[in-house]
């Protein structure tokens, strides 16, 4: 029997193409059983947080085989832009990558550099361990994989939203992620993502990375504040993060039957 070949990247493609938002949920509890019910839900992309979670590479795995049944496509925001961390990602089974507190086009470029193979890139060459790779069993992977892997950066910082025409600007980085809460801290509006100032600069960081021909992404935590960017031009959102739907779900629960 002929062995699968590498699975194309439908979130890549999505992003690529424009026609609809790529809607996304947001994971942090760590869980391969809470992933799986998030999934089921039929998200278009679901991401695993290793930088604010408690999230380590094991953990991960377990929640992309957990995944791995369903639509939704995962993707993995790494704690920091190492390419070490970036290789063991990769090998596990994302194809999508998310890294943070990006500032420079220096820094988003090898980042881009570290997830490909050369000569493209500095990727290590493991694919006989690599889930990704199903132990290369995947004909071609090694040829393949470049094409199908998608680095988002994330720009959340005054020094990076200084330099953000440069950072979209960077091949190998396919798009760009906005993060608000940390951009409105180092704005000086710590703990008020919807603060006009904020808001003024996540409007124009949506043109900005437009105008570089890339894809704009971002999270936000409410409905009105989700359909806002979208209609800033963002073409990815994260709408919810499953901590915050069980909070509330429990403690919507627990005030049902308060005294």
């Amino acid at each position: 029997m002929t062995a699968p070949g590498l699975s194309p990247n439908p979130f890549l493609a999505a992003i690529r193409a424009g026609e609809r938002p790529q809607i996304g949920l947001w994971l942090g509890l760590a869980s391969p059983v809470t992933a799986e019910i998030c999934a089921g839900a039929g998200f278009d992309w679901l991401l695993l947080d290793g930088e604010h979670g408690p999230n380590d590479v094991p953990l991960l795995l377990g929640q992309l085989q957990a995944i791995a049944p369903y639509a939704s496509h995962p993707i993995g925001r790494l704690p920091e832009g190492s390419a070490s961390l970036i290789k063991q990602y990769l090998d596990i089974g994302f194809q999508t990558l998310l890294v943070p507190m990006i500032e420079s086009a220096e820094a988003a470029a090898q980042v881009g550099r570290a997830a490909r193979y050369p000569p493209a890139g500095m990727r290590g060459v493991g694919s006989a361990l690599a889930r990704a790779a199903r132990w290369n069993r995947t004909p071609g992977y090694l040829a393949a994989a470049n094409a199908e892997v998608c680095v988002l950066v994330q720009v959340e910082t005054a020094a990076g939203l200084e330099r953000l025409d440069d950072i979209a600007a960077v091949e190998g980085v396919d798009g760009v992620f906005i993060g608000p809460s940390d951009l409105a801290a180092a704005l000086g509006h710590i703990g008020d993502a919807a603060h006009p100032e904020v808001r003024r600069e996540v409007e124009a960081a949506a043109r900005r990375i437009a105008a570089a021909g890339k894809p704009a992404g971002i999270l936000g935590t409410s409905q009105d504040a989700v359909r806002a960017y979208l209609a800033f031009g963002y073409r990815f959102a994260g709408v919810g993060i499953d901590t915050l739907l069980l909070r509330d779900a429990a403690d919507r629960l627990r005030s049902a039957y308060a005294d």
